[in-house]
């Protein structure tokens, strides 16, 4: 009878329980379908395990990005392979009609993103560095930076309640050294994820199996089987671990957990967010805790 109660116990107050914890509400900002997935893939598959909420936006259609197809037709496949890839990773996948290639910061697309974000109700949002090689990763920055600090205006974009905090905005790690590197405030370690983030950037089958193969001269090479090409996936676009980021992991995780992480996602924190204390980023960033 004692174990029958504690049983029924355990039943009906875990849920209460686990109701009553923070959701944390993450927003991944890209340029194309795959910028998200490649910058905060496998950072987001751990927010969604844990029961937090993630969407991830691409500002365009991706409608340039190929070889031989493009226009609508490739703006179709595109939003599917973003479909497929938010249900492989947990997370919402919205895919805006900017056209590819053609992304401008302006005042419409600034308003647009303002709203999302704060209809998101987001406690924390990541997109790319201003200092890009493609100028829609570049403008999807400025764009991000003009949406931080007026996603708080009561006045701006007012047909959308104003958020009462500011969120933390982060940029995605990239290689780029001028006119500064990136600097890894925040580093999450994936490695446990990684197979799953690659699973889920494998959906985008028209980017990894085909565009960027033929950009790189290498299109002959692709595997054809699905467990082959998620072989020659491993190390597209992977952040290496040198020693400042070791520095933020040992910081993180703690130097024995630290010096074994073999994948990470590392974020620097914009400055024109709200900038938190390291307890504060522990509470967003929930994992930090384990």
């Amino acid at each position: 009878m004692k174990k029958l109660t504690i049983f029924i116990l355990y039943v009906f107050l875990l849920p209460l329980f686990a109701s009553s914890q923070e959701k944390i509400k993450l927003v991944v900002i890209g340029a194309h379908p795959d910028d998200c997935d490649i910058d905060a893939g496998g950072t987001a598959i751990q927010f969604a395990r844990m029961g937090h909420q993630v969407l991830f936006v691409s500002l365009t259609n991706g409608d340039a990005g190929h070889y031989e197809k493009g226009g609508g037709a490739l703006a179709k496949i595109r939003r599917a392979e973003a479909k497929e890839a938010g249900k492989r990773l947990g997370v919402e996948y919205l895919v805006l009609d900017n056209h590819d290639g053609e992304l401008m910061p302006s005042l419409e697309n600034r308003l647009e993103l303002i709203r999302i974000i704060r209809k998101w109700q987001a406690d924390i949002v990541i997109g790319h560095r201003p200092n890009d090689y493609h100028p829609d990763h570049r403008y999807t920055a400025q764009l991000l930076q003009d949406a931080a600090f007026m996603v708080v205006v009561p006045n701006i974009a007012s047909d959308v309640p104003a958020l009462k905090e500011n969120p933390l905005f982060l940029y995605s790690h990239d290689r780029f050294q001028k006119p500064a590197p990136l600097k890894p405030d925040i580093t999450i370690d994936i490695t446990e994820v990684y197979d799953d983030k690659t699973y889920g950037m494998a959906a985008h089958e028209s980017q990894f199996f085909e565009w960027l193969p033929w950009l790189n001269g290498t299109l002959d090479q692709v595997p054809q089987t699905e467990e082959e090409r998620l072989k020659w996936m491993h190390g597209i676009r992977d952040q290496e671990i040198n020693k400042e980021v070791l520095a933020s992991l040992i910081k993180w995780y703690g130097t024995k957990k630290g010096k074994g992480v073999k994948k990470a996602e590392v974020f620097e924190i914009c400055e024109y967010g709200r900038y938190p204390s390291d307890d504060e980023i522990k509470r967003l960033f929930p994992m930090l805790k384990n």
